[in-house]
C-alpha cells in the first residue's frame, strides 16, 4: 500500500470515530430544548399571576384606608335637657311607683355617615338599682349631622327596690336635691352611601342632678348639664 493509501485511510478513520452517535441527533437536541422552554414559561406564568393578586390586594387596602379616613364615623351623642316627675311613691315592702320623663337628645356629628338604630330601651336608676322596667323604642334613623329628641314617659307600679334605694330618695326629698341616671341602649350601625357597617351594641348612660322636693309634680329644674357616657 501506497504512502498517500494510508494517510486516506487513517482520514476516513479518524472522521468515523468523529460522527454523532444515533442518541445525540438533532430531534434528541430539540426535544430537550423545548422542555427546558415549557418549564420557565409555565413558571413566569405563576410569578405573573402572584404579582397581579398582590398588586390587587395592596390597593384594596390603600383604598380602605381612604374610605376610612373620609368617612370615618364617630359615636353619637347623647344629653338630658329635660325632666319631669309626675309619680314617685313609696309601699311596702317596700316597693316603688314611679311616673317619670327625661327628655334625651341624641345627636348624629358625622357629616358623611348617617346612623340607624334598633333593639333600643330606655329605663332609670337610682343608686344602681333600677326604679322603673325597660321601655321598648321604636327603630331611629338619623342623618348627617342631625338631632332628635327622646322623650318618652317611664315608670311602673310596685317595682321592688331596696331599703337604701327607699331611705336615700326619702333623703334626697328632704333635701331637695335627687340624682337618677337614665340609660339609653340597643343596637347601631353607620351608613355612608352604599357602604354599611355591621350592628354594634351601643350603652349610654346620663347623671341627673335635679331639684326633687314633695310638691313636685311634673317639670322639673335641671341643675347641671347632663352629657352622656357613650360605649360602643
Amino acid at each position: 500500500m501506497g504512502e498517500g493509501e494510508a494517510k486516506a485511510e487513517q482520514a476516513a478513520k479518524a472522521d468515523h470515530k468523529n460522527a454523532p452517535s444515533a442518541s445525540s441527533t438533532p430531534e434528541s437536541y430539540s426535544k430537550d430544548s423545548e422542555g427546558g422552554d415549557g418549564d420557565g414559561g409555565g413558571g413566569d406564568a405563576r410569578r405573573a399571576i402572584c404579582g397581579a393578586i398582590f398588586t390587587v390586594l395592596v390597593l384594596l387596602g390603600i383604598i380602605s384606608l381612604i374610605l376610612w379616613l373620609v368617612y370615618r364615623p364617630h359615636k353619637p351623642r347623647f344629653t338630658v335637657v329635660g325632666a319631669a316627675i309626675y309619680d314617685l311613691n313609696f309601699t311596702t315592702p317596700p316597693l316603688i311607683s314611679t311616673s317619670v320623663q327625661f327628655s334625651v337628645m341624641a345627636r348624629n356629628p358625622n357629616r358623611r355617615v348617617s346612623i340607624r338604630y334598633d333593639k333600643l330601651s330606655m329605663y332609670v336608676t337610682y343608686r344602681d338599682q333600677i326604679i322603673t322596667p325597660p321601655l321598648p323604642l321604636p327603630p331611629l334613623r338619623m342623618g348627617h349631622k342631625s338631632t332628635v329628641v327622646i322623650a318618652p314617659v317611664l315608670g311602673g307600679d310596685g317595682v321592688p327596690v331596696s331599703p337604701e334605694v327607699a331611705e336615700g330618695l326619702k333623703s334626697d326629698e328632704a333635701n331637695g336635691v335627687v340624682r337618677m341616671r337614665v340609660a339609653v341602649l340597643g343596637r347601631l350601625r353607620w351608613k355612608a352611601g352604599a357602604i354599611k357597617t355591621g350592628r354594634y351594641g351601643f350603652y349610654a348612660t346620663c347623671d341627673v342632678w335635679m331639684r326633687f322636693n314633695r310638691s313636685s309634680n311634673g317639670q322639673v329644674p335641671l341643675l347641671a348639664p347632663s352629657t352622656c357616657k357613650v360605649d360602643v
